[in-house]
């Protein structure tokens, strides 16, 4: 067997074993992720934090973990935890915990609102599948049409964010109004303005819509935009 060929056997041998290698690889780790679960956020301590020293949100950082290795009683959502005060000395890397927090021991539950925030809840044509807890819509809203003209469509909100989400069964759904379809009772996180917008459209528009958005499609300055179906 010559030099060359000699070499271009052993060269594929070798891929040929790189290839079962990676392949076992792959493996392995498919079979510990079924066992210690996938990866969660939780809050720890960037920096030392003093009993009765408050949570400030550049003392907070998050780190992934594997679900099973993950503290009882955490959060993932630093948020949850800023203005409460610290119950005992806590060092940096700390997985934070209810233990830690002073007072009912328990970070805040619920959304976290930030200053100037509502939750505004609407029922709303949509997709249960893409409309969930952390998704992004934009809300179409469709208006009670004229007497001597036809119907239209509004884009009112942009980008707004969906606090929760859950399909409402058809018993459930309002009747005798809008188009046909799955209906979703979300929570949306909004301004004071628009929650009163939506308060004021539930009650005399004839539809809601909530037009999935793409993970990172933040773009804005569509709305106001107005359609009106062509006359044949």
């Amino acid at each position: 067997m010559s030099r060359r060929r000699r070499a271009l056997l052993l060269g594929g041998l070798a891929l040929v074993l790189g290839g079962l290698a990676a392949f076992n690889v792959a493996g392995r780790e498919a079979a510990l992720e079924r066992r210690i679960g996938g990866l969660v956020d939780i809050v720890v301590a960037r920096e030392p934090i003093a009993a009765g020293d408050t949570f400030r949100e550049r003392a907070l950082a998050i780190r992934r973990v594997p679900a099973r290795f993950a503290p009882s009683g955490t959060t993932g959502d630093p948020r949850a935890l800023v203005g409460l005060r610290a119950a005992v000395d806590i060092r940096a890397d700390t997985d934070l915990t209810a233990a830690m927090v002073a007072g009912d021991g328990a970070p805040r539950s619920g959304p976290s609102v930030r200053s100037g925030e509502r939750v505004a809840e609407v029922v709303a044509l949509g997709s249960p599948q893409l409309v969930t807890a952390g998704s992004h819509v934009d809300v179409l809203v469709t208006p009670e049409p004229r007497s001597d003209g036809p119907g239209e469509a509004v884009l009112a909100l942009e980008d707004i964010e969906v606090i929760a989400a859950a399909p409402l069964a058809d018993g459930d759904a309002p009747a005798g109004k809008g188009a046909p379809g799955p209906r979703i009772a979300a929570s949306l996180r909004v301004t004071l303005r628009q929650a009163v917008y939506l308060a004021a459209v539930q009650d005399f528009a004839r539809e809601l819509r909530l037009l999935p958005r793409a993970t990172r499609d933040r773009g804005r300055g569509r709305a106001g935009l107005r359609m009106v179906p062509e006359l044949p």
